[in-house]
Formats: C-alpha cells, sequence, structure tokens
C-alpha cells in the first residue's frame, strides 16, 4: 500500500486542513491574532468533530466561529441555507440590544444554540454559543451569502457575538480548550483513526 493512502492519509490531510489555516496566520499575525485569544470546544454537546471556536478579545467580548475540523468546513460540503430561529418562540435575529447596560439582549448559556446549518446532503448542525453571556449581535451575512461562513469562518463569516459578564470573563473559558490542547485533540483523533484502520 502506499504511505499516506488509505484512512491514515485521510485523517493526516483532515488535520492538515484543520491546521493549515492556522499555521498561514502564524507567519504574519492577522488582525484576529493580534487582538483576540483562540480558545476551543471539541465535540460540542457529545457530537463528533462538531468543534467551535471562541475568539475572545481583551475587552471580554467573543466571537463565535467554527473551528476549522468542524465537518461544515471540510471538502465537499455544500451549505443548503442558515437559521437562527432556534424555536418557534425564538429568533436569534429578534434580539435588540441597546444602551450602556445593551438592554433586551438575549442572554446565552454555554450550550444554548445559536443558528442550525442545513446541508446539502441532509446534514444538519446547530451551533452553540459555548460561553455564558448576552448576545451582541448575530450575523446576518451569512445568510444571504452562507459561503463565507466556509471561506473565511474566523472574520467576515463569524455566527455571533456574546458579551459575558465582567464578574465571568476570567472564568468563562474554564471549560475551553487552548490552541495546543485543541491540536493534541486533533492529533488523538487521527492516532484513533490509523489504529482503527
Amino acid at each position: 500500500e502506499i504511505p499516506g493512502s488509505g484512512r491514515a492519509g485521510v485523517a493526516a490531510l483532515y488535520v492538515a486542513m484543520a491546521t493549515e489555516q492556522v499555521a498561514v496566520e502564524s507567519a504574519v499575525p492577522s488582525l484576529v491574532d493580534r487582538y483576540f485569544t483562540r480558545w476551543y470546544k471539541a465535540d460540542v454537546k457529545g457530537k463528533p468533530c462538531e468543534d467551535h471556536c471562541i475568539l475572545q478579545h481583551s475587552n471580554r467580548i467573543c466571537v463565535i466561529t467554527l473551528a476549522g475540523s468542524h465537518p461544515v468546513l471540510q471538502s465537499g460540503k455544500t451549505i443548503k441555507s442558515i437559521s437562527y430561529q432556534i424555536s418557534t418562540n425564538c429568533s436569534r435575529l429578534q434580539n435588540k440590544v441597546s444602551g450602556k447596560f445593551k438592554r433586551g439582549a438575549q442572554f446565552l448559556t454555554e450550550l444554548a444554540p445559536l443558528c442550525k446549518i442545513y446541508c446539502s446532503d441532509g446534514e444538519e448542525y446547530t451551533i452553540s454559543s459555548c460561553v455564558r453571556g448576552r448576545l451582541m449581535e448575530v450575523n446576518e451575512n451569512i445568510l444571504h451569502e452562507p459561503s463565507i461562513l466556509q471561506e473565511k469562518p474566523s472574520t467576515e463569516g463569524y455566527i455571533a457575538v456574546v458579551l459575558p459578564k465582567f464578574e465571568e470573563s476570567k472564568s468563562i473559558t474554564e471549560g475551553l480548550l487552548t490552541q495546543e490542547q485543541y491540536e493534541e485533540v486533533l492529533m488523538k483523533r487521527i492516532n484513533a483513526t490509523t489504529a482503527t484502520s
């Protein structure tokens, strides 16, 4: 068998794609890397590979995005539609924030759903907040142009912006992974895949 072919080769390619963006960005620090700290939540709600990335700004604002390893960002996936309608009574689009004290903002728990992504292969993914706080805004651009979520997940293709409570801003990252820990998770997945093939 040719080295790098089969399941092991696919797994290696998968991690290369997931970490490629980070490698490119680390050569010349992007705006994201200069002003934000990347945190990760792996296998959100116990769903394998459904990883989220939380970009935390020094002013404690958190931008919720998809991690490079999320199934939606893998090649061959086409997004059919995205919906911020969480239930019949709750739409994240109805979030209206006003004033210094952010009145009217919806309060989110770590597991609160932000949106649903529907793919053309019939798969459906729920994106969660991963941090507790007030919903500042959702990215309506991805509703009209879902492809930007796949092309620029950590910039124009973000999902939402969440503002944690001031007193919780240090503790919100307790259940999250650092960049290094996340890369270890990706390596373990590869090893598990190669062990079973």
